[in-house]
């Protein structure tokens, strides 16, 4: 099967947690771990579990940055570029 998602990473499931309705699946990517919250149901129908290689699958319309702020700089809500 070929989708139009170009954020693909391969991994191994660390963890699952169960749920009434939900599950928490945990999947080791190398450089970090990436928790995904999918149904229970689909746990189960795609028989999930610890040790499974999975591809994770990131198809996101925003991605956000946060920085830490530094002590005397105020953050500002103008961004470069845009006039008033």
């Amino acid at each position: 099967m070929e989708i139009s998602a170009r954020n693909q990473i391969r991994g191994r499931v660390t963890s699952v947690s169960l749920g009434a309705v939900m599950a928490e699946v945990e999947v080791d990517v190398s450089a970090a771990t990436i928790a995904s919250a999918i149904t229970a149901s689909s746990v189960a129908r795609l028989g999930i579990k610890v040790g499974d290689e999975v591809t994770v699958i990131i198809k996101a319309t925003e991605v956000m940055l946060g920085v830490k702020i530094r002590r005397g700089r105020r953050a500002s809500t103008r961004r470069p570029g845009l006039t008033r």
